[in-house]
């Protein structure tokens, strides 16, 4: 665990662009070097993504899956989910695929991808994030063991201003502690778009919940459920890392810690059974 400040190898993907105009062809031809590394006309397993008005944060995602090391053959899937800016210009420039979906929700995105991927197992990814170099081997590895359906990894923010690395430290341990209960009989509470994946066979008769929410990540996992396990991915070298913005929303860090505490304080019976209705995860 990073205490103090993140990782140092994640600044290599923090670009420092504005909009699509400002990208130089360089990083574009950086990345599709990476990219023709790793990507397969028959792929194993599909990593889809949804983006919308990611035109420059879409690099961070593909940046660094470019740089995964693996064996495994892959393919990415973006899905432009009706973007009003220049996602589609970026996603143009990279060697992925990229689809279109005018109904604009993250289950219309990932739903789409699902349906056009030619994997055997499917990796969810998030359109603004950063990922480690051993994300899709652990999670595939995990995805792979006997009578295992889903599985899902853990993630960690990047410092902000007002929002320094031990301050967030203290709040991914809080959800450390948590995830462990929920995963007792409740998993699909802690199974997010960012760092997930399931079997294909299974995913395509269940289908991911279309709304122009969030929530359809954790609702798949729930439904999934009825053919096999969960696991979880804790190791903390395949942390996904992303942005603090969510939590900035809310407040400073003592309105957010103070708002999880009795959020699961009040929740803290619920985790021990497994319920009868779906659940949407809740970012803690």
């Amino acid at each position: 665990m990073h205490i103090f400040k993140s990782p140092d190898w994640i600044k290599e993907f923090e670009y420092p662009y504005d909009n699509f105009s400002q990208i130089p062809q360089s990083v574009f031809d950086d990345i599709n070097k990476g990219l023709d590394k790793i990507l397969s006309d028959t792929p194993l397993a599909s990593v889809v993504i949804t983006a919308w008005n990611e035109e420059v944060d879409i690099l961070k995602t593909i940046g660094s899956l470019s740089k995964l090391k693996t064996t495994i053959p892959l393919e990415i899937i973006v899905v432009n989910n009706n973007s009003t800016d220049q996602t589609q210009d970026t996603l143009n420039k990279l060697h992925i695929k990229s689809f279109f979906q005018p109904k604009k929700g993250w289950g219309f995105g990932r739903q789409t991808g699902m349906e056009n991927a030619l994997g055997k197992y499917i990796l969810m990814a998030d359109s603004d994030c950063i990922y480690p170099s051993s994300w899709a081997d652990s999670l595939i590895n995990a995805l792979q063991k006997p009578g295992v359906v889903s599985v899902y990894g853990r993630y960690s923010f990047i410092e902000e201003p007002g929002f320094p690395r031990w301050q967030l430290f203290i709040l991914e341990a809080l959800k450390n502690v948590i995830a462990e209960l929920r995963h007792v009989k409740k998993p699909y509470l802690n199974s997010y778009g960012m760092s997930m994946g399931f079997v294909k066979e299974y995913g395509m008769i269940e289908k991911f919940y279309n709304n122009n929410t969030r929530g359809e990540d954790g609702r798949m996992c729930y439904d999934l459920m009825k053919y096999g396990k969960v696991n979880a991915v804790r190791a903390n070298k395949s942390r996904v890392w992303t942005g603090p913005r969510t939590l900035k929303k809310e407040g400073n860090f003592a309105k957010v810690l103070t708002a999880r505490i009795i959020k699961e304080v009040k929740g803290f019976s619920n985790y021990f059974h497994r319920g009868v209705k779906h659940h949407a995860p809740k970012d803690l």
